[in-house]
């Protein structure tokens, strides 16, 4: 409240703030295809998500937001994830090292690593504290 009273905000003010941005990937477990349940948890994933990083800036793909799904089903894990831009150059490098950090869980039988281009990446997905943390 300012001292000239309470502050309005008038429908086009609120239509024009921009949408919250969903910075924490989506974990969903299901039975495998065979009735056997989910073999891993969310947590075992996401750690091992953290150790892989964007060599151009040295942050991990889940702090990046790059992270948007992964999905557990029976040993099978499937992660959607971007790229800071379409043409990353070292696109393939990060996605080759999530695959080979999620099949290095144990009981993992098999891995998926889909890019997804929507919604777009943009620095608003960086965790708060890591954007903070590099000035942005």
């Amino acid at each position: 409240m300012s001292e000239r009273g309470p502050e309005v905000v008038t429908p086009q003010q609120e239509a024009a703030k921009p949408a919250p941005v969903d910075r924490a990937p989506k974990f969903t477990a299901a039975p495998g295809e065979d009735g056997t349940p989910p073999v891993i948890g969310e947590m075992p994933v996401i750690m091992a998500l953290r150790r892989v990083k964007d060599p151009e800036l040295n942050l991990n793909v889940v702090d990046l937001g790059l992270i948007y799904a992964i999905r557990v089903e029976g040993p099978k894990v499937s992660v959607d994830m971007s790229l800071t831009s379409p043409g990353c150059p070292s696109g393939p490098e990060i996605m080759t090292d999530v695959e080979k950090q999620l099949r290095a869980l144990p009981d993992v039988a098999d891995v998926a690593v889909n890019l997804v281009c929507a919604p777009y990446w943009t620095p608003e997905r960086i965790e708060p504290r890591v954007r903070a943390y590099v000035g942005m």
